[in-house]
């Protein structure tokens, strides 16, 4: 159990705790509505930086482990697919607006479908072909793309219950779904062929 493997249990402990913040009422109404918004997103922005922090310090030092491959991609769709889970959760008991409950429940359909579907690609070539399929810089914007607009999801709320609409989360959003499609597309470009229908 490595540093890079503890970090990665550690963002794996870490989700179910900022989604109690997210999605317990009774907690959110002892603490405020902005309090426990801030404690989740902060919570999140730490898991994701881990998430940055453990590959980093793997390849550093030679600290590649079975464990580490196995529980590091886990570990990353645990964290986003609960923060798009929480959100949407959140949105409900909190009454917002049912434009921006709509738009990301969609970009949250979105971001699961192409995670799933390039992951079980991941899989079938790997197993096939013993290749390993390297992360392109489209994936590496897309996730850095995912983990922005979650927290600006998580926090814009408190402001612009204010000053108005989530003009920031709508973008967001769009700039979520446009990379989450463009980072898929390219895989599927790239690595579809290597996947023979027959076998």
């Amino acid at each position: 159990m490595n540093l890079p493997n503890k970090l990665t249990v550690i963002r794996v402990i870490m989700v179910p705790i900022f989604l109690v913040f997210l999605t317990v009422g009774p907690l959110i109404d002892l603490l405020g509505d902005t309090a426990a918004r801030i404690i989740a997103a902060a919570i999140f922005a730490i898991a994701s930086f881990t998430d940055m922090l453990d590959g980093k310090i793997a390849r550093k030092y030679g600290l590649v482990t079975d464990f580490g491959k196995f529980m590091d991609p886990l570990a990353d769709k645990l964290l986003v697919f609960g923060a798009l889970l929480g959100i949407v959760c959140y949105s409900h008991l909190q009454g917002m607006s049912s434009l921006f409950v709509t738009l990301f429940t969609w970009t949250a359909f979105i971001v699961m479908f192409r995670e799933l579907a390039v992951t079980s690609m991941r899989l079938v070539i790997a197993g096939k072909s013993g290749k390993v399929i390297a992360a392109q810089w489209s994936g590496k914007v897309k996730t850095v793309t995912q983990m922005l607009g979650i927290i600006i999801c998580m926090v814009e709320p408190i402001w612009s219950g204010y000053y108005g609409a989530p003009y920031l989360s709508y973008i967001a959003m769009a700039a979520i779904t446009f990379m989450t499609l463009y980072s898929g597309i390219e895989y599927m470009i790239a690595y579809f062929p290597l996947m023979d229908p027959n076998k």
